[in-house]
């Protein structure tokens, strides 16, 4: 059995990579700060629930205590959990998106590096943006470059850096971060684009699946490396 944990996973991308990952054969732990919605969602996939608010110390050591105590190990660490930070910008705003989307993959990882290095194979997917690759955002041809996203962006490219340094520190486990591509998910309802869930949802279930020869330390999208 493969066990795979994924963050903010009671909807959207998160919830149709569980759905795909269990369809493989995956344990799956939805993870969740809301325990109604993420109950639910674990019940309608028929995977396992645990309350983890990446923003919160106490939950994520909880989280993965709970995960350890059932399971022994984690194979598998899907970080999506995220926010867009689209209102005005100040420095509370930042905090809050920061916290969520960068210091809180520090907080689950530190969390669950003695569960993955008991895994065969290791891995750990980070659902970061082109949004925060200096590339795109510079690139008139891109959409990134007229995205007024600045707090999102920079703590995307966090993110991002963050999984590049992970790669190298832990060499025995595979960091990759992954553009998911232009998603319609409730984050992204105001600007009324993007594809589904489940198609964006196939390139990280594609880096979830990596055998233990496969990359680390890279950005990708679903067509392969990216530029940063």
């Amino acid at each position: 059995m493969t066990v795979t944990l994924i963050t903010g996973a009671n909807k959207g991308i998160g919830f149709e990579t569980a759905k795909r990952l269990l369809e493989v054969g995956h344990v799956v732990y939805v993870g969740a700060r809301d325990v109604e919605r993420g109950e639910k969602a674990a019940a309608d996939l028929g995977a396992r629930f645990v309350r983890l608010d990446v923003t919160d110390d106490e939950s994520v050591s909880s989280a993965l205590a709970a995960i350890e105590a059932d399971e022994g190990l984690l194979d598998v660490l899907v970080h999506n959990a995220g926010v867009l930070g689209d209102g005005p910008v100040g420095g509370p705003e930042a905090l809050r998106v920061f916290d969520t989307n960068a210091v809180g993959i520090v907080r689950v990882t530190e969390a669950a590096l003695p569960l993955l290095r008991r895994s065969a194979n290791p891995t750990v997917v980070t659902v970061s943006s082109s949004a925060g690759s200096f590339w795109a955002v510079t690139n008139p041809e891109r959409p990134e470059f007229g995205l007024p996203l600045a707090l999102y962006s920079a703590s995307k490219a966090a993110a991002t850096m963050l999984t590049v340094q992970y790669a190298k520190s832990q060499p025995g486990i595979k960091f990759n971060a992954l553009e998911p591509g232009t998603t319609a998910t409730d984050m992204t309802a105001a600007f009324g684009v993007g594809r589904s869930p489940a198609e964006s949802a196939e390139a990280v279930v594609r880096l979830a699946t990596l055998g233990v020869d496969g990359p680390t330390g890279t950005f990708q999208d679903e067509n392969g490396e990216l530029p940063w």
